[in-house]
């Protein structure tokens, strides 16, 4: 029997590793994708095999994330609950892809995963796997009565392996769990999860890794400018990157100036409700300007459908439905609405703020002429007409006034039955 596991080499994944071989008696092959999470792969190899791997697999996904995850996702504006950027939600739905594409090369039996039972990552992971190969089985420890009697805390794991002397480095001190990609980090539990506690306060800096605070940002604000095609930013400072270097050049920048952190309780798919503090600058920087320029370039009532589409099709990407017939149909319309979505946007970048200084756009749909308060030289626009307009838009709010007022003016009629 062979089983995939998604494996990052801490603590709970490098026990996993070794208790799933031993329960299921079981070629485990260890699983981590590259989506940019920087340092955390480095040692990897070495560290599975040593820990009983059959297997070791440590992919390059960077681009693809970009290219066919988080850019789609831009386009279609997604923001859950009007704060989230959906970094860790979306990573989930490719790191699955991968270990299906795994699991099928090896002829393995199952996929296993670290998530908890708590949480949303058992399901977006399960999910994806139900809509890739519903033919495979999920192992998910955490599930499991079993393992969480042998292991109700960090002690036991880290006994554990001491005993099976597997390579790990960990201490009974964890003041905060997180997870990193090229689209944000994101930090939970721990000393976080009492709603209270100032996560931006000056004792807490170094928790923070892809920006500084917006206090300790430079004083003086920078101009940059992203050039958009159909959607999807192809430029930024006049050079053309592909997906994943633009996510890292806008990283860079946006983190420079304290752009991008958040700080919110969100509504978790499984029930309750978490506290979560993320870094996104990236991310922030292109969803405001990709905004901006769809207001130049984007039919009113397009941008308004789609505007009504964002919060379910945030919530089908939080809860894990990405490869759900639903998000590939919401997908298609927004594809669709992006096609003249391109130009220019220039914004400068100062203390946590993103400010608009400039668009511009071949195909843009706002005619100054047009709009101007100074007389019209186009004669496109003739004000007489607004007359007629309002008069036809105001007609059932005056039927409904007269008859709201014929109510209020007919006498009360009084109950003259008498009580038994």
């Amino acid at each position: 029997m062979k089983i995939v596991l998604a494996y990052s080499g801490g603590l709970d994944t490098s026990v996993l590793l070794s208790w799933i071989k031993e329960k299921y008696s079981a070629g485990v092959i260890a699983f981590c994708a590259d989506v940019g999470q920087e340092e955390e792969t480095k040692g990897l190899r070495p560290k599975a095999r040593k820990t009983g791997a059959s297997d070791i697999y440590i992919d390059d996904l960077r681009e693809e994330f970009a290219t066919d995850f988080i850019f789609p996702m831009m386009q279609a504006g997604a923001i859950y609950e009007g704060q989230y950027f959906l970094g860790t939600s979306i990573a989930r739905p490719l790191i699955a892809k991968r270990m299906v594409e795994i699991a099928r090369k090896h002829k393995a039996k199952a996929i296993a995963h670290g998530a908890t039972g708590k949480g949303n990552d058992q399901v977006r992971f399960e999910l994806a796997a139900a809509a890739l190969a519903p033919d495979l089985e999920i192992i998910a420890p955490w599930r499991d009565e079993d393992f969480r009697n042998q292991f109700p805390g960090r002690k036991e794991m880290i006994d554990y392996c001491v005993e099976k002397k597997i390579p790990v480095e960990a201490s009974m001190k964890k003041p905060y769990s997180m997870d990193r990609n090229l689209l944000h980090i994101s930090y939970e539990a721990g000393m976080l999860e009492d709603p209270w506690l100032d996560a931006s306060a000056p004792k807490y800096k170094s928790m923070y890794k892809l920006s500084v605070s917006p206090e300790d940002a430079p004083n003086k604000p920078e101009y940059i400018t992203l050039d958009f095609n159909k959607g999807n930013c192809v430029r930024v400072n006049g050079k053309a990157m592909t997906p994943l270097k633009i996510m890292q050049t806008l990283n860079r920048l946006g983190g420079k100036h304290g752009i991008g952190r958040v700080d919110m309780v969100e509504n978790r798919f499984v029930g309750m409700k978490s506290r979560g503090v993320y870094e996104t600058p990236g991310g922030t920087i292109l969803h405001a300007t990709h905004r901006m320029m769809e207001s130049i370039t984007m039919d009113r009532e397009v941008m308004h459908l789609r505007d009504s589409l964002i919060p379910e099709y945030s919530k089908l990407v939080y809860n894990g439905f990405w490869y759900a017939p639903e998000r590939e149909a919401l997908q298609a319309l927004i594809s669709e609405s992006q096609q003249n979505v391109s130009g220019t946007v220039r914004v400068k970048l100062y203390k946590g703020n993103i400010i608009a200084a400039g668009l511009k756009s071949p195909v843009s749909l706002y005619n100054p002429d047009i709009a101007t308060m100074e007389a019209d030289p186009t004669d496109a626009y003739n004000q007489d007409d607004a007359t007629g307009f309002i008069r036809l838009n105001g007609l059932r709010l005056k039927v409904a006034a007269k008859v709201k007022a014929s109510t209020k003016k007919q006498p009360k009629t009084k109950n003259k039955a008498k009580r038994k």
